[in-house]
């Protein structure tokens, strides 16, 4: 999905915003990573979905959930917005990207039975 060219101006981007080096180097490289976190976010599909071939799905989500607690995709936000990074920011989301579940919305509304409240309105 990134280019070479796309790929070398968020890496830039990412090791400024990244600032920590602490623990076991990740199995997984950053571009498997973000390629894993950018195909979830074109096609809306759940994390236990997310086919083998971009990585599995538990290291991905928990590697996302990290960078989400320390900021990172915050800080990598930022270091983005000048011009410099155009044609990256292009790739990355925002909350207006982010679908809810088909079962998140609509559902109908839960109601008291008419008898029960017809009892407590007596009260």
């Amino acid at each position: 999905m990134m280019t070479d060219e796309i790929w070398e101006q968020i890496e830039r981007a990412l090791i400024k915003a990244k600032h920590s080096r602490a623990g076991a180097p990740p199995a997984m490289s950053d571009r498997q990573f973000m390629e894993a976190v950018l195909y979830l976010n074109r096609t809306g599909c759940p994390w236990r979905d997310l086919p083998p071939e971009l990585g599995y799905w538990h290291a991905v989500y928990m590697r996302f959930r990290r960078w989400q607690e320390r900021g990172v995709w915050e800080r990598l936000w930022q270091e983005m917005q000048t011009e410099h990074f155009a044609g990256a920011r292009e790739l990355m989301m925002d909350s207006t990207t982010v679908r809810a579940h088909q079962h998140a919305a609509g559902a109908p509304k839960k109601t008291l039975p008419i008898r029960l409240l017809d009892a407590l309105e007596g009260d």
